[in-house]
C-alpha cells in the first residue's frame, strides 16, 4: 500500500470478485486489451440488494443513469471536468493545474498538502491524475486502473455549508439530488507516514462511493491553524455511472473520442512497467541493511530477479539526499517535489513486491521525517513573507439575547433541545444518546426544575432531548445560612457591625431577622433563613445549556471553525421551552427556533413554532426520530420485500448490521434490487 493517501472514493470501483482474483496478478494477459471481467453494473446492483439500499421509490438502473435517456444526456469526461471547474470557480475557488510529477492522490499536490498549512485562506479546485502502481491491471480490469483522475477541492476556512456546496456540484454534473440517495458514510482518513489525518465521510450515490469528503485536522505533523475541507471526486467512477459504461475504456472523453482510445495503451504499457519491467535494482535504497537480499517471485513460481541491497544507493536514496540538500538551501517547494518522487519510487518497489517489513519501516520513517521538515520550512517561509494571502479571520463573536420571562402562573410546557450536525458516525449517534440520557435528568434535578418524562433520540444529523411538562420556574427553597460569630456581629451597644451587615447583604436578609444560636461547643453564631424563589426555566437553561452541549464527547472529535470540537461539524442548535426560544451560544452557533429537515426537501430549514410541535414537524417531513422505530421499520420492510420473491432475511442481521443501517439514515425506505445470477460466477 502506498504511504500516500489511498483515497478509495477516487479510484474506480472494484467488484469483490475482481479484487479477489487480482491479488496474485503478476503476469501480462495474453491479449492485452481483451476483457472477460464482469461489468461494473454488477457491483452497483449487488449493493442495491443490501439493507443499506438506495432510498428511492423504485430500483434504479445499476449503472446509476436510470435509463437510456439519462445516459445519453450525461456529460462527457472533459465536459464534467469543465463543469466542476466552472462551478467551483463561481464559488470563489482558484482553478489550479495538475502537478507535474507523479502523485498518489490529489491530496499530495502542493496546492493541498502545503496550502492547508498556516493561517492563510485558500480555496482551490483542480483535476489530478493520480498514479497507483499497485492498481495496475494492463487495462484489462473494467474497474481498476493504475492512473485515474481525481477532482480535488479545498475550502479553507470551512464556509459553513460545505455539504450543500458539494451537492450543488453534483447538480452541475446533471445528477438530480432529489431523485437519488446521496449518503455521507463515516470514513476517517489518516496517514501516519505523513503526519496527517482528518475526519469525514465517503459519499454514496445510490449505494456507490463517488467522493471522499474530509475535514483536515493535521498535515506534516502540524495541527492546522484553520481546518480545511477536502472534497475528492472519483471522475472515472462518476462518469461510468452517469454514462452507463461497463468498462472504463468506454467512457466518452468527448463527443468524438473514448477514454480507451486515449489512455488504454498507456494503461497497458505502464502496467507492464509497474508489474514486470521496472528495474528494481536501480530503485532500491541502500544503507543499513547489511547483506539483506530482496527476492521477487512471479505468480508462476519462477524467480524473476534477485538483487542485493548492500551498498545500493540508487533512486530512492538519491531523491532523499536531494530533498535534504534543498531543505538546507531553504527551498521547501522543490524539496517537496523530491519527496513526491521518492514516494512514487517506493510505490513502484512495493508493486513489484520488493519491500520487506524492515525496509518498509525504514522507508516510512524517511518519508515521515521529510514531510515534517518540508512542512516546517514551508510555514517558516510563508511567515517570513508576511502571509501574502492574508489570514483567516476568527469566527464572529455572537451575543445572545435574553429569553422572554414567563407570565405569572405560567403552566408547565414541553422543552426540546436539538443538536444539529453533519452526519454523525453510527457509533457516535449511540454514544450521544447515552450521554444525554444520563446528564439531562441530573441537570434538571440540580436546577430544581420539575418535569414529567425525559426522552432522548438520535439520527445521523441530530441529537434531540424532549422533556414533557417542564415547569416554568425553579422550585423555591429555603435554607439556613451561618454567619459570623455573635461576638463579632454586634458592638457593645448591640448594634450590627460591618461584618454582620456585609453578611446580611450577601445573603439577601435583613439584620433584624438574624437569630443567634450556639453550636455544640457553645460558640454563638448568627444564622439567617435565606429564601430562593427561583428563576425562570428559560433563564437557567439558557445559562446551563452551553456547558451541557460542550460536555458531550466522542472517541474522535474534530474542529471545523475556531476551537470548538464535536464528532462532525455542528450546524444548528434548536432550544425551545414551549414557544419561548432559548438563545444560547455554543462555539460559532447561536441557538434559535429553526431545525433542518431532509436536504432534498422543498424547504430544508424550517421554523418550529413550539416544543410541542417538534416531533410532528419531523414526522411530516418523513424523518423517523426514534431509533427503535427506525430499526423496526427497516426490519419489517426488508423482511416483507424478501418474502415477495421467496427470500429470507437471516435473523442474525438483527444485530450490529441493523444497528448500523438504522443510524445511517433518518428517513429509511428499503428497496429490493436484483442482478443477473451470472455475476455470482467466479472468474477463471
Amino acid at each position: 500500500m502506498s504511504p500516500l493517501r489511498q483515497a478509495a472514493a477516487a479510484a474506480p470501483a472494484v467488484a469483490p470478485w475482481a479484487a479477489a482474483a487480482s491479488r496474485g496478478f503478476s503476469r501480462r494477459p495474453a491479449a492485452p486489451f481483451a476483457s472477460a471481467a464482469p461489468a461494473a453494473a454488477a457491483a452497483a446492483a449487488a449493493e442495491a440488494a443490501s439493507p443499506a439500499a438506495p432510498v428511492v421509490a423504485e430500483p434504479v438502473a445499476a449503472n446509476g443513469a436510470g435509463n437510456g435517456q439519462a445516459a445519453a444526456t450525461a456529460p462527457t469526461f472533459q465536459d464534467a471536468i469543465r463543469r466542476l471547474q466552472d462551478y467551483w470557480a463561481s464559488r470563489g475557488c482558484v482553478v489550479w493545474m495538475p502537478h507535474n510529477t507523479e502523485v498518489g492522490a490529489g491530496t499530495m499536490n502542493p496546492a493541498t498538502f502545503l496550502r492547508v498549512l498556516g493561517p492563510e485562506p485558500w480555496n482551490v479546485a483542480y483535476p489530478e491524475p493520480s498514479v497507483r502502481p499497485d492498481d495496475s491491471r494492463y487495462g484489462d480490469n473494467p474497474n481498476r486502473v493504475q492512473r485515474h483522475t481525481q477532482f480535488q477541492v479545498i475550502l479553507k476556512p470551512d464556509p459553513g455549508n460545505a455539504q450543500e456546496l458539494y451537492l450543488g456540484s453534483l447538480e452541475a454534473l446533471g445528477i438530480d439530488t432529489r431523485k437519488h440517495d446521496i449518503r455521507f458514510v463515516e470514513d476517517n482518513w489518516e496517514s501516519p507516514v505523513l503526519g496527517a489525518w482528518g475526519l469525514g465521510w465517503e459519499v454514496w450515490l445510490d449505494g456507490m462511493e463517488v467522493t471522499q469528503f474530509t475535514y483536515f485536522q493535521q498535515a506534516g505533523g502540524k495541527v492546522l491553524d484553520a481546518p480545511a475541507v477536502e472534497i475528492t471526486y472519483g471522475m472515472e467512477r462518476i462518469l461510468m455511472a452517469r454514462q452507463g459504461a461497463k468498462h472504463f475504456k468506454d467512457i466518452k472523453y468527448n463527443d468524438a473520442v473514448t477514454y480507451g482510445e486515449l489512455f488504454l495503451q498507456n494503461e497497458y504499457e505502464m502496467s507492464c512497467y509497474n508489474l514486470d519491467e521496472a528495474d528494481v535494482a536501480e530503485q532500491v535504497f541502500g544503507g543499513g541493511h547489511g547483506d539483506v537480499t530482496a527476492v521477487a517471485i512471479q505468480a508462476d513460481g519462477q524467480a524473476a530477479w534477485r538483487a542485493s541491497w548492500e551498498g545500493l544507493r540508487q533512486r530512492f536514496a538519491l531523491f532523499d539526499a536531494e530533498a535534504r540538500r534543498l531543505l538546507a538551501k531553504r527551498l521547501p517547494v522543490p524539496a517537496y517535489d523530491h519527496l513526491l518522487k521518492l514516494s512514487h519510487t517506493f510505490n513502484v518497489l512495493d508493486a513489484r513486491g520488493a519491500v520487506g517489513v524492515t525496509e518498509r519501516a525504514d522507508c516510512f520513517a524517511t518519508m515521515r521525517a521529510l514531510a515534517r521538515e518540508v512542512t516546517a520550512l514551508w510555514l517558516e517561509r510563508r511567515e517570513e513573507q508576511g502571509y501574502p494571502l492574508g489570514q483567516v479571520a476568527p469566527p464572529e463573536a455572537l451575543t445572545p439575547g435574553k429569553p422572554a420571562p414567563p407570565p405569572s402562573g405560567a403552566p408547565p410546557r414541553a422543552f426540546v433541545l436539538e443538536i444539529g450536525s453533519e452526519e454523525l458516525p453510527p457509533d457516535d449517534v449511540l454514544s450521544g444518546i447515552a450521554q444525554l440520557r444520563e446528564r439531562i435528568p441530573a441537570l434538571l434535578q440540580r436546577l430544581r426544575l420539575a418535569h414529567e418524562s425525559v426522552t432522548v433520540h438520535g439520527t445521523p444529523r441530530r441529537l434531540a432531548v424532549l422533556v414533557s411538562g417542564l415547569a416554568a420556574r425553579q422550585e423555591p427553597i429555603e435554607s439556613r445560612v451561618r454567619g459570623p460569630p455573635a461576638k463579632a456581629a454586634f458592638d457593645a451597644a448591640g448594634k450590627p457591625t460591618k461584618a454582620l451587615e456585609g453578611f446580611c447583604k450577601k445573603a439577601g436578609a435583613d439584620p433584624s431577622s438574624v437569630a443567634v444560636e450556639a453550636d455544640a461547643k457553645g460558640v454563638e453564631y448568627c444564622w439567617v433563613v435565606v429564601k430562593d424563589a427561583g428563576r425562570s426555566a428559560a433563564e437557567v437553561l439558557t445559562d446551563e445549556l452551553p456547558a451541557l452541549v460542550g460536555s458531550i464527547s466522542f472517541k474522535k472529535s474534530m474542529r471545523w471553525r475556531g476551537d470548538t470540537a464535536y464528532s462532525r461539524p455542528m450546524r444548528w442548535l434548536l432550544a425551545l421551552h414551549g414557544d419561548t426560544p432559548l438563545p444560547f451560544v455554543y462555539g460559532p452557533i447561536l441557538a434559535g427556533a429553526a431545525t433542518r429537515v431532509l436536504r432534498n426537501a422543498a424547504q430544508p430549514e424550517q421554523r418550529v413554532g413550539s416544543a410541542e410541535e417538534y416531533e410532528q414537524l419531523l414526522a411530516r417531513e418523513r424523518i423517523t426520530l426514534d431509533l427503535e422505530r427506525r430499526r423496526q421499520d427497516i426490519w419489517a420492510a426488508t423482511v416483507a420485500a424478501a418474502a415477495e420473491v421467496g427470500g429470507v432475511v437471516p435473523e442474525s442481521s438483527r444485530g450490529d448490521l441493523l444497528d448500523e443501517v438504522a443510524n445511517l439514515v433518518e428517513s429509511p425506505t428499503p428497496v429490493r434490487g436484483a442482478f443477473d445470477a451470472a455475476f455470482l460466477a467466479l472468474p477463471e
